[in-house]
């Protein structure tokens, strides 16, 4: 199934769901006649509640916990005596009746397994006070690969219940699929973010170590509180726990790079922060500006000492950040006085066609995050040109469901 169908029917069942919600809503007090409506509308609200439930813990993937916390709510949907879940190679729950019988369940959906083809059997069993005689087994499946099982039982043969195990094993595999999305979203932002932690340039921490040095004997105290910094920069830059953080931390991050950044150049780096306190709670995706920040000195202030800019070797290369309160939103500004780059070679880099580690891979990497999080409609705004510097905005909502600062 492609993303694109999950995607729709995602939308489908949140449809449902909510609607379920609207009806809960209307059943949150205790039942009188009048509150129940008709049965079929019980019935409706009984299924989408219990489907609702049963959502979550699939969200997690095929696991023992996962089928666990889910199997009671799935036999309730088929209304069947016994239920299992199963990957490739064990049973991970038995829910009702004839827990005994899961030992032969995988002798039964060996072929299942290995082919992917639903199946219904006898369940063979010798117990004559034991309910289940029969079994349908429905393969779960993501793209296109097996990763177990459901298998329901019953007292006899079921046509009902075959094409009822079918509905409720493919509604479980759009939530396994949703899982598989989640699973690869969250290592594609790992990735991104070890993308980002690669670009910080070893010849920065050469030369941050090399300014700490030269002040170990001048000001031993300026040398201390800059060992300090660059500490907290590199533990910060190198965490490992949330793919987010709030604003106040991605700022402070910012203030400890430029220190050290200050320790090099002196009074050639001049910085101005205008930052509204009421903003600085405000999540956002982890190493989202210092990129850009650095990225700004790398090809402004450290650009500046080469042959090939003609600016007076005194001229102070000007920062300025900015974090304003914008309503729902926090503004965010990047500027500076740099050389500032040909419009057409940004459109390159942020259609990823002229990155390299060096050039561009920082402002690609923040774009795709920011528009990945939040939507097409957020991600940066850049204004340049040559020899113009560079002025970088982003918006961030001040709140969006299940971005969450760490």
């Amino acid at each position: 199934m492609t993303g694109a169908g999950i995607a729709v029917l995602a939308v489908l069942v949140s449809l449902l769901f909510g609607a379920g919600f609207l009806l809960g809503r209307r059943t949150a007090r205790p039942l009188r006649p009048s509150d129940v409506g008709t049965p079929v509308e019980h019935a409706t609200f009984e299924t989408l509640h219990t489907a609702s439930l049963a959502a979550p813990p699939l969200r997690a993937g095929l696991t023992e916990e996962s089928a666990r916390r889910s199997a009671r709510r799935l036999r309730s949907l088929l209304g069947t005596d016994a239920l299992c879940l199963t990957d490739r190679e064990r049973v991970l729950v038995w829910d009702g009746a004839g827990h005994h019988h899961g030992k032969d369940v995988l002798g039964h959906i060996g072929e299942l397994l290995e082919g992917g083809r639903g199946t219904a059997f006898d369940s063979g069993c010798a117990d004559l006070d034991c309910p289940l005689r029969w079994a349908v087994a429905v393969p779960l499946t993501v793209e296109n690969r097996v990763l177990g099982a459901l298998v329901a039982y019953a007292p006899r043969e079921s046509a009902v219940l075959a094409r009822a195990a079918g509905e409720v094993a493919r509604w479980v595999c759009v939530q396994l699929e949703l899982a598989e999305l989640d699973r690869s979203r969250t290592q594609l932002i790992e990735a991104e973010i070890k993308a980002l932690r690669a670009q910080i340039s070893p010849h920065f921490i050469f030369n941050s170590l090399a300014a700490i040095a030269s002040f170990v004997r001048t000001d031993p105290e300026e040398a201390r509180e800059l060992l300090l910094e660059f500490a907290d920069f590199t533990r910060y830059s190198f965490r490992r726990h949330g793919e987010f953080t709030t604003l106040a931390d991605e700022l402070h991050s910012i203030d400890q790079y430029l220190a050290l950044v200050r320790a090099r150049f002196g009074k050639r780096l001049s910085v101005t922060l205008q930052v509204a306190p009421e903003v600085l709670p405000v999540a956002l995706p982890f190493l989202c500006l210092q990129p850009l920040v650095e990225n700004a000195v790398k090809h402004g202030l450290e650009g500046a000492v080469t042959p090939a800019r003609e600016q007076p070797a005194d001229t102070p290369f000007r920062i300025t950040i900015s974090a304003l309160d914008a309503g729902s939103e926090a503004e965010v500004v990047i500027e500076d006085n740099g050389g500032g780059m040909d419009p057409e070679r940004l459109r390159r880099i942020l259609r990823g066609e002229a990155t390299t580690p060096s050039t561009g891979i920082g402002l690609l990497n923040v774009d795709e995050r920011l528009r990945q999080v939040y939507g097409d409609g957020y991600g940066l705004v850049i204004e340049t040109g040559v020899g113009a510097g560079m002025k970088i905005t982003l918006r961030l909502p001040k709140y969006r469901a299940g971005v969450h600062g760490s």
